[in-house]
């Protein structure tokens, strides 16, 4: 078990916010860990002794159980993961304070941030983040999570009865197509084995990714069929560390066309390619967070 005391985050906006897909709150199945801090009733209840939920997730083929104290706001996670891979999963490197002042243009933002301060960026493994953005063009977040799971209980490797772990490029690739479409991808069947290849046959690497700049690096993600601009600027934001990315989908555009949209910036039109730029060159380089942050509150405010 992992403690993380004085800490600067919301675990619940942070593992609610959708931007990623595979942890589920509350009384969902979890596996039960060796920690002596939670009683049996705790666990099958799915809340801590403090009456805080447990969130379940999986990472790097472990079962990761983590709740929020909700009196001294202390993270406890339980995982066999080392616990400087769980530190650098929730960013808790991320100096949030500064980013969220630098961040704090306009009252609709510092609204924002006022009412989920403390959500953060999660920095995702690379591979599992292309196929889940991959997998979320044209969909909703329960139906992306829904394909997530059939791909990872077809493809992965069982961790427990109702846990399996995300499948590796080689087993999507080296898939009958037909298999692949069991799982209801639909259009993005042939596209997910395209990109599985190009990973697996070492024609597409991510660590080249990460030594490019941000510009260069979206438009090597281009180059895969089914990824455009949003989808590269999501994989780029939560597993490449391209904090300068400002991914547009309906959520922001509809927000920076309410609120944003009367920039000069735009001249005579708006479209998702100039909001990503706008939102580059207004919130700077953490650029990203206040993306999330208005995603995130327009979501759940409208």
């Amino acid at each position: 078990m992992h403690s993380f005391s004085d800490v600067d985050i919301d675990l619940d906006h942070t593992l609610d916010c959708g931007q990623v897909f595979r942890w589920k709150r509350g009384g969902e199945s979890e596996r039960m860990g060796e920690s002596e801090c939670r009683s049996v009733a705790d666990i099958m209840s799915g809340c801590g002794g403090d009456g805080s939920e447990w969130w379940t997730g999986v990472l790097n083929r472990d079962v990761v159980r983590a709740r929020q104290d909700t009196e001294n706001g202390t993270v406890l996670v339980d995982s066999c993961l080392p616990r400087e891979f769980i530190a650098a999963y929730f960013r808790l490197d991320d100096d949030l304070s500064q980013i969220l002042a630098s961040i704090g243009k306009d009252r609709y933002i510092r609204e924002a941030i006022k009412r989920y301060r403390g959500l953060r960026l999660i920095r995702q493994e690379p591979w599992e983040c292309m196929i889940s953005y991959m997998l979320a063009t044209a969909s909703n977040i329960p139906t992306i999570k829904k394909r997530i799971s059939l791909l990872s209980r077809k493809f992965g490797r069982k961790i427990t009865e109702e846990h399996y772990s995300f499948p590796d490029a080689a087993s999507l690739a080296d898939a009958d197509e037909s298999d692949i479409c069991e799982c209801r991808l639909g259009f993005r069947a042939g596209r997910i084995q395209g990109a599985a290849q190009q990973v697996a046959d070492g024609k597409f690497c991510f660590d080249e990714l990460f030594e490019m700049d941000y510009h260069g690096a979206r438009g090597r993600l281009m180059e895969i069929e089914g990824i455009g601009e949003k989808v590269a600027d999501c994989i780029l934001l939560f597993s490449l560390d391209k904090m300068e990315s400002f991914p547009v989908d309906t959520h922001v555009r509809q927000v920076v066309e309410k609120y944003y949209a009367s920039d000069e910036y735009f001249g005579s039109g708006v479209n998702n390619h100039k909001m990503g730029e706008w939102g580059r060159r207004y919130f700077g380089k953490y650029c990203g967070y206040a993306q999330e942050y208005l995603f995130y509150c327009w979501r759940l405010q409208g």
